[in-house]
């Protein structure tokens, strides 16, 4: 199975992209947007000059609890950059989900709760909350993760949007929000 499909598999299609969007990424911004995999993993991230957002980060069942997951995140920590990335909010009805929150909390990483995240799904045209992880050797305020996930939402997840899917994501602006007040740290239980 090549790295493609172990991702499809995994991700819901709503979070998806394309084969050929990613193929593209890739090739144009190679340069930042980079492919990790081995037959155990597929990391997929994009590296800018002051934070990390990883794309796709998938372990096969059999290697979990193989400690891999936290190798390849702290191959990325020692970087020294702001790390995030996008969860689905918790599901009781998945138990990947909530394992999923906390190996993030186990591994440092904080819930930015003062940005909202909403994404219309351009496979599905179903609208698709998601919250934001990150880790940061600093400690930065979430208006500096908020700035990089709208950056990386301008530049890597609509990239030749229109193309891939003839349709074009909602701007930033109405898919990002920033607030004054924090909802519920979904990381706190854990």
């Amino acid at each position: 199975m090549n790295w493609y499909e172990k991702l499809n598999q995994y991700f819901p299609v709503d979070e998806m992209k394309s084969r050929a969007h990613m193929e593209t990424l890739l090739a144009d911004k190679g340069n930042v947007y980079i492919k990790d995999e081995s037959p155990k993993h597929v990391l997929m991230y994009v590296e800018f000059e002051n934070f990390i957002f990883v794309d796709y980060l998938f372990v096969s069942k059999e290697a979990r609890g193989e400690g891999l997951g936290r190798r390849l995140l702290n191959k990325l920590k020692e970087k020294n950059k702001v790390i995030l990335l996008e969860v689905e909010p918790i599901n009781y009805d998945d138990t990947d989900s909530e394992k999923r929150l906390r190996f993030y909390a186990r591994e440092e990483f904080k819930h930015a709760t003062r940005i909202g995240y909403t994404r219309r799904s351009l496979a599905t045209g179903e609208n698709t909350v998601l919250e934001i992880l990150y880790w940061s050797p600093t400690d930065e305020d979430e208006s500096v993760i908020y700035e990089a996930m709208k950056w990386t939402y301008e530049n890597i997840h609509t990239y030749k949007d229109q193309y891939f899917y003839g349709d074009s994501y909602d701007p930033s602006d109405e898919v990002l929000v920033f607030n004054d007040e924090g909802k519920k740290n979904m990381l706190n239980p854990y």
